[in-house]
């Protein structure tokens, strides 16, 4: 990790905190250790609640189901709104790599930093070994930075899973509602409350 030890463990795809004292890091740090090199895009991190977390390798169905959502979601994108694709996004305290986002304007829009969360329509992860955490740590600091809807394409079940209605920053961040829809539905396409598109579910599926 180019010099960098990785700073937690995984139970269950979800962080665990070391036993011994260790240093978080704050998004600022983050940011310096990859304009000084210490970090480079070789480095499998990601940066999720001050912790230096390990990215799971991606394997070809996951691939193919991050390609076809990608595609879906853009073919129903209204003006003013572009898609993006495992590319970093800015909270307080986390800078996640999400595999699909639905982000406010133009890329050309945030020539200094990552879109954060008031730029947001909609997160996706795709889920197959990661579902553990993309329940749980992913699904928490999402809620917690207010993220509005948050979709998880489970392989394992062949359905989506839609998050609504975060907590924002609470003891215990989560969705207040969950919808499921599998592979004969269509998911609601919802931007800032307003529904502009249903797509098949089959679509996003490899």
């Amino acid at each position: 990790m180019s010099g960098v030890t990785q700073a937690v463990s995984l139970v269950n795809g979800r962080a665990a905190v070391p036993n011994e004292l260790i240093f978080r890091l704050s998004v600022d740090q983050y940011h310096q250790m990859i304009r000084t090199g210490i970090l480079t895009d070789d480095d499998p991190i990601e940066l999720l609640e001050g912790w230096l977390v390990y990215k799971m390798p991606k394997n070809r169905q996951h691939s193919i189901a991050t390609r076809h959502t990608r595609e879906v979601i853009d073919q129903h994108l209204p003006q003013g709104w572009y898609v993006d694709s495992q590319e970093p996004i800015t909270t307080e305290e986390s800078e996640p790599e999400p595999d699909v986002c639905a982000i406010r304007g133009h890329p050309d829009d945030y020539p200094d930093r990552h879109p954060g969360p008031q730029d947001i329509a909609l997160l996706v992860e795709v889920a197959d070994t990661t579902l553990d955490r993309d329940r749980g740590f992913k699904k928490r600091l999402y809620a917690q930075a207010g993220i509005p809807i948050y979709w998880i394409v489970n392989l394992q079940a062949r359905q989506v899973e839609v998050y609504a209605q975060p907590s924002g920053p609470h003891q215990l961040p989560d969705y207040h509602q969950r919808q499921d829809y599998d592979a004969s539905q269509s998911v609601p396409f919802v931007i800032e409350g307003r529904e502009v598109g249903q797509l098949p579910v089959r679509q996003l599926l490899p």
